[in-house]
């Protein structure tokens, strides 16, 4: 399985962003995924996860009330939907799956994922 994230880019605070994470290759065996991401010098930070049927879905007190995780099982594809972007946004940001399809799980840390994505850049400007 391998993942490629688009969406990011550079936008003023208060704007959206969308990003998008497709699956391809083995995709039927994507189970959780999940975004997160990194400023320069800091830890992998969680932003949001959702389970392998979208039912259950989680999200870092930073981003509750602003940031929605969506998933198309159709399509391959998770998206992270950012509204209300702070310039504390700013980093880059990673999808995650875990090549387990369990119901109802949903991943906080980095270690429940397998594959990773390249990241894109989200830049929020003041």
């Amino acid at each position: 399985v391998q993942l490629q994230a688009s969406g990011g880019g550079l936008v003023q605070a208060g704007d959206s962003l969308r990003l998008s994470c497709v699956a391809s290759g083995r995709s039927f065996d994507v189970g959780p995924m999940g975004w997160f991401r990194r400023v320069s010098g800091q830890e992998r930070e969680f932003v949001a996860g959702i389970s392998w049927g979208g039912t259950v879905s989680n999200y870092a007190l930073s981003a509750k009330g602003r940031f929605t995780i969506s998933r198309d099982n159709g399509e391959n594809t998770v998206t992270l939907t950012m509204n209300s972007l702070k310039p504390e946004d700013t980093a880059v940001y990673y999808c995650a799956a875990r090549t387990s399809r369990i119901s109802g799980v949903v991943y906080e840390s980095p270690a429940g994922y397998n594959i990773w994505g390249q990241g894109t850049q989200v830049t929020v400007s003041s």
